[in-house]
């Protein structure tokens, strides 16, 4: 069952699946994504937290948020306000626990993929 995430007094929730409802196939679905996996790069890369305005994406707002809720709703993010920015971070325990090494090993595979030849 999908658990609201407990808001900072904005009184608005988000509903993600717990580690236990957390599938292999959606996980790869979400990040199989460009722009999902992007985002994932990002958070990875010493943002622990980023606001999702934060993210200089080439689409637009309507399709960052739903790029934003596909992750969340396959457990590779969490995402709570804070006022009324929606922050997100990577579930990396849960997704560690879950899959060792799969979120390290795609997110390598996508900095080779990006680095300047």
């Amino acid at each position: 069952m999908h658990t609201p995430e407990p808001t900072a007094g904005s009184g608005r929730r988000l509903a993600h699946p717990e580690r236990e409802e957390i599938r292999l196939e959606t996980v790869l679905h979400a990040l199989a994504d460009p722009i999902r996996l992007r985002i994932a790069g990002e958070l990875a890369d010493g943002h622990t937290e980023m606001a999702c305005i934060a993210f200089e994406l080439p689409v637009s707002k309507s399709t960052c948020t739903h790029h934003f809720r596909v992750l969340r709703e396959a457990g590779v993010i969490r995402q709570h306000y804070e006022g009324t920015a929606r922050m997100s971070r990577l579930r990396e325990d849960d997704l560690e626990a879950l899959f060792p090494g799969l979120l390290s090993a795609v997110l390598e595979a996508y900095r080779r993929s990006h680095r300047p030849v």
